[in-house]
């Protein structure tokens, strides 16, 4: 009955992936394939602020 479930990537793994998928983008020559490759680096990096969100710790910020 125990169903295995993918862990998510860390939140620093997918902000270097996502770094990594915007640069390799950005070298590319424009055209379809470049516009795919910016649409996953960007929802790569939506997915790495998401995680960030969902792990944040509640309540008020620190004062500084």
């Amino acid at each position: 009955m125990s169903q295995d479930k993918k862990d998510p990537l860390p939140k620093l793994d997918l902000e270097a992936e996502a770094l990594a998928a915007l640069e390799q983008a950005r070298t590319m020559p424009p055209g379809a394939g470049r516009n795919e490759a910016m649409k996953r680096a960007g929802i790569l990096r939506n997915a790495a602020d998401l995680q960030g969100i969902f792990f944040a710790k509640r309540g008020r910020p620190a004062k500084t």
